[in-house]
């Protein structure tokens, strides 16, 4: 579910994402009737463009632009991968979520090289480091701009940790939230001193956040399947399953009916908060519930990231010198600014990321904390980007979700483990 929703506004919180697919067009490159340049875009949900295409227009007089925008990131993707196979109908800037990003790394072929076409004045320093390198191919080409990032905290109720005797405030939660060992001992405390109750949501949230945060994950940099050989892996998947079977999980769908219920109803003190998740809890928590919810600068193990995307440029765009150049000014931290204050996209750009204009964003619902310098603190937390080959999403909702969430309807870890292996290596062959 990692990439479904983006482009959450701090202060509205989250916009309902549209209900129905907005037709995607196809690419419409070439030249209009006045001899302008026609640029198309393609892009999902909210990347907060809209103004900014209109002001490039009215820089660039001899370039027209088309934006084709799509409602739901699922089918946006899925008609990307067909396009792409085609050969044609792509726009000449087309966005693609980090989750599915991993889809087309195999395809990379098909996408133009940005070092190659791009301005040369765009060096990898625009960028944090670890955004840069997870826009480059297995063989070190840049094919992706990053846009927005999604760095992690942890989001908490702290009425109901106050109520069973732990630390509330956000200073005095870092300690609980630490280290995933920490994490998990409070967990275990608070289920204990409360007869029962979750500690956290969903359990898909917190492994895969444990398995980012490893060097690397299912697959290495040859795209083969590491799912036997990498101890991390399977040490994430025996701490989230121990913890499941003490209780602490809420066993809960992340973003269902039950999971959107589950914040107004208090039936969990934690959950998993990139930045955007922010509007996602005040939205299901709704009105009555502000101020309970807290969020911290602590992630277990340091830090992580979960959501962004990148603008790329297909080989099938007829202008792709122009087409880099667009997309190099939308990923330019001035842009990036504009489009966090219009939608909330927390920018991934180094400049922007120390803007008083960032650092200055508070979030009422969450007790007026400053949720841009919090956040920008989290992103400079996250290292390295860890490589995500062909599969890499696929096992994550296809395969370690289900296979959770049968462990918390009672399978034995073991033996979901054993299935997840299986079911691992039927997609990565």
């Amino acid at each position: 579910m990692r990439h479904l929703h983006k482009g959450v506004s701090f202060a509205i919180g989250l916009a309902v994402l549209g209900a129905s697919l907005a037709a995607c067009g196809g690419g419409s490159s070439g030249t209009s009737g006045d001899g302008r340049i026609e640029l198309s875009i393609g892009t999902f949900t909210e990347f907060g463009y809209e103004d900014l295409i209109t002001e490039y227009e009215r820089l660039h007089p001899n370039i027209k632009i088309t934006h084709h925008k799509t409602g739901e990131g699922g089918p946006y993707h899925q008609n990307l991968i067909t396009k792409l196979a085609a050969g044609n109908g792509l726009e000449d800037v087309v966005a693609v979520e980090e989750g599915h990003f991993s889809d087309i790394i195999d395809k990379s072929s098909k996408f133009n090289d940005l070092t190659e076409i791009g301005p040369k004045d765009v060096t990898p320093d625009r960028w944090l480091n670890w955004k840069y390198e997870a826009g480059k191919d297995s063989d070190g080409r840049l094919i992706g701009y990053g846009t927005d990032i999604g760095p992690l905290a942890l989001c908490y109720r702290k009425d109901l940790l106050q109520a069973a005797g732990l630390p509330s405030d956000p200073e005095g939660v870092k300690s609980l939230f630490a280290t995933w060992e920490s994490y998990f001992a409070a967990g275990d405390q608070y289920v204990q001193r409360t007869g029962g109750k979750a500690w956290f949501d969903a359990s898909s949230q917190l492994y895969n956040s444990m398995v980012n945060q490893l060097e690397t994950g299912y697959l290495d940099r040859n795209d083969n399947l590491t799912i036997e050989t990498n101890p991390g892996i399977k040490a994430a998947w025996d701490r989230i399953t121990g913890a499941i079977q003490r209780g602490q999980s809420a066993k809960l769908i992340a973003f269902g009916n039950e999971w959107k219920t589950g914040f107004q109803q208090g039936s969990f003190a934690t959950t998993v908060c990139p930045s955007w998740m922010l509007g996602v809890v005040e939205e299901n928590a709704g009105p009555g519930n502000a101020g309970k919810w807290a969020v911290t600068d602590a992630f277990p193990n340091g830090g992580g990231n979960w959501g962004g995307s990148y603008l790329t440029v297909p080989k099938q765009s007829q202008h792709p010198k122009e087409a880099a150049e667009f997309a190099a000014w939308l990923t330019a931290p001035e842009q990036q600014l504009k489009a966090f204050q219009a939608r909330g996209n927390f920018p991934s750009q180094t400049q922007a990321l120390t803007s008083p204009q960032l650092l200055q964003q508070t979030e009422p619902y969450f007790g007026d904390t400053k949720v841009g310098e919090l956040y920008s603190e989290q992103a400079k937390k996250v290292t390295r980007a860890q490589y995500k080959g062909p599969g890499d999403g696929q096992i994550q909702e296809n395969v370690t979700s289900p296979a959770l969430q049968a462990v918390e309807q009672g399978t034995p870890p073991g033996q979901a483990w054993r299935q997840v292996v299986d079911e691992a290596k039927k997609i990565v062959k």
